[in-house]
């Protein structure tokens, strides 16, 4: 008799799969958005206070200025003198050049 051979990769295996673990994410980044909503409604606070997207984005840039002013500096400097972007007179529109798009 031969002995019947045995297919681990059959997809008709009687294995169960455990659960996907849950990866442990770094919860210092959350705590510190958290932190900065609250901060602005703290300033803010009055009931029915409605936070804009463009308050969220100068929110966002505070906060990276902040914690990245020198890097932010230097790559924004970097990308301006490579022509790849301009940079409005507002301080927080990009927009790319013909040349930037030849490099992305």
């Amino acid at each position: 008799m031969k002995p019947s051979p045995k297919n681990t990769n059959s997809p008709h295996t009687n294995r169960r799969k455990s659960p996907p673990k849950k990866s442990s994410m770094d919860i210092a980044p959350k705590n510190e958005v958290k932190e900065m909503f609250m901060a602005w409604f703290k300033k803010h606070n009055h009931v029915g206070q409605v936070m804009t997207k463009q308050d969220v984005t100068q929110n966002i840039l505070t906060k990276l200025n902040a914690k990245q002013n020198d890097a932010l500096e230097e790559a924004m400097n970097e990308l301006k003198s490579e022509q790849l972007i301009e940079l409005k007179e507002d301080g927080v529109t990009i927009i790319l050049t013909q040349k930037g798009t030849q490099c992305v």
